[in-house]
């Protein structure tokens, strides 16, 4: 069973008005946390929000037995965990997901990632590269205001491209649409994707295509974390209308073979 921790919030930083990144001092969690894992974070001490909140894994600091994760302010669930302070503690159950990001067997990676769907591919991409690994990057945002973590990336990549969807920053279009490109001159043994789910549709039809392994992270609500109560069900690709097929997010992954999964 995943540990139960009260993590001392040790530092806290805006990355925009509605984007918030913590820090926090989880030794439990950090000694047996891989890339892809998520938490569930309990944001108020009261029962109203009831359900803790689903965010991954943007950062671990295995020496100091630190973690961080980023979340977007949307809901009033985010906007109660945005008022901790650094010095309070965070309540966190974790690490979560049996399916994780893999990269041992592969030489040479691509990463793709979507707008706020990029955070859980930071660790991937330190861990890799650290590892000997040759890691290209593509990101996507809508436009420049959106651009998110470019230093940290490209200190984890030997490729890194930005895009945004209408030009004022980076290159114009879709990350996906850089990744292809670049796949008519280099091989690459695997990739890795978060994001919106029109966004991962095509990496994976694209990963078809090229006959590349693909890995991607779902992201779906999870009310408790742990396959209870069975809300972040997703259709596997063998599922039929004779006979439904289905694997919950938490539990079978975050992160799947694309080829696996009917998105």
């Amino acid at each position: 069973m995943p540990e139960v921790v009260k993590a001392a919030l040790i530092k806290k930083e805006y990355l925009k008005p509605d984007i918030v990144k913590f820090k926090v001092q989880a030794d439990e969690i950090v000694k047996d946390a891989k890339p892809g894992n998520f938490l569930e974070i309990r944001v108020t001490e009261t029962t109203v929000p009831f359900l803790r909140r689903p965010i991954s894994i943007y950062n671990l600091n295995r020496n100091e037995g630190t973690l961080e994760f980023i979340f977007q302010i949307k809901g009033e669930g985010t906007k109660l965990l945005a008022k901790k302070e650094e010095g309070d503690l965070v309540d966190i159950i974790g690490p979560l997901g049996m399916g994780t990001f893999k990269f041992d067997k592969y030489e040479k990676i691509a990463v793709v990632g979507g707008g706020i769907g990029v955070f859980p591919l930071y660790e991937l991409s330190k861990e890799a590269k650290q590892a000997g690994k040759d890691v290209s990057i593509y990101l996507g945002f809508r436009s420049k205001d959106y651009v998110l973590l470019e230093k940290e990336f490209e200190s984890v990549s030997n490729k890194l491209v930005i895009t945004t969807d209408d030009g004022s920053y980076g290159e114009k279009g879709f990350a996906i649409n850089k990744l292809e490109e670049d796949l008519k001159n280099k091989k690459m043994d695997c990739i890795y994707a978060c994001g919106p789910l029109p966004m991962l549709r095509a990496v994976k039809k694209l990963a078809i295509e090229k006959e590349i392994p693909c890995q991607i992270s779902l992201e779906e609500r999870m009310g408790c974390g742990i396959g209870v109560c069975l809300g972040c069900a997703v259709k596997t690709a063998k599922s039929s209308k004779e006979s439904p097929e289905y694997w919950h997010v938490c539990k079978g992954g975050p992160v799947f073979q694309a080829k696996d999964v009917d998105i």
